[in-house]
């Protein structure tokens, strides 16, 4: 039995194949129902780029724990010049599977800004399912090849708009991927990011997709 809990925004604890994650640990976000001391037990710490809403408490949590991090190289070697062990930290680049554990994590495009590397969304591979976190990023269509390759069964997809796909544009992300489930994060963190699940749904009910929406509440899970 795996889960996926929303953090607020972009955060996200997963329990996979038996490993426990964070991915975008900001836990100090105004929707967190968690605090960054809460977390020593965690297996990995997925960065998908370096922005503060998204690297956010990604190093109280890697001092405190002995989690594995995994992110782009540059933001990897970031962690090491500020502490985090060699033997823990996983640096690779766009595209490149890196199997770490009997998981396989595939950094992938994402069309966005951020100081070290590129940004990026991850696939994660495990035995139970495949779950895909787009981080920050507009619409692409080699979201397309994502599903294609992947076929994630979980899309965790931004829908606030401004900084990242709106509603629209996330819809036509299910399109593209053809999850099973899909997940909406980064909304309403801010009233700039005003997207709103309902017009998701909505947006996805349009285009006839076999795709099941699930809306969480900030500590809610979806469990499988």
């Amino acid at each position: 039995m795996g889960y996926v809990k929303w953090l607020g925004h972009s955060a996200f604890e997963i329990l996979l194949d038996g490993k426990k994650m964070l991915v975008d640990p900001w836990l100090e976000n105004p929707l967190s129902p968690v605090k960054p001391e809460e977390y020593r037990d965690v297996d990995f710490v997925v960065v998908t780029h370096d922005h503060g809403d998204h690297l956010g408490n990604a190093l109280t949590i890697l001092k405190n724990s002995n989690a594995k991090f995994v992110g782009i190289y540059e933001l990897a070697v970031y962690m090491q010049e500020n502490g985090i062990p060699g033997e823990r930290v996983f640096g690779g680049n766009i595209g490149g599977p890196m199997k770490i554990d009997e998981l396989t994590f595939i950094l992938t495009p994402a069309y966005h800004s951020s100081n070290r590397g590129s940004p990026t969304g991850v696939v994660i591979k495990g035995k139970e399912k495949t779950i895909y976190h787009a981080g920050d990023t507009g619409l692409f269509y080699d979201m397309k090849l994502i599903g294609e390759l992947y076929s994630p069964d979980i899309a965790l997809l931004p829908i606030g708009g401004w900084f990242t796909m709106g509603p629209v544009e996330a819809a036509k992300a299910v399109e593209l991927l053809k999850p099973k489930v899909a997940i909406p994060m980064h909304y309403k963190t801010f009233p700039v990011i005003g997207g709103s699940p309902e017009e998701f749904k909505e947006e996805v009910a349009k285009r006839g997709l076999d795709v099941e929406i699930i809306v969480l509440n900030p500590g809610d899970k979806y469990e499988f």
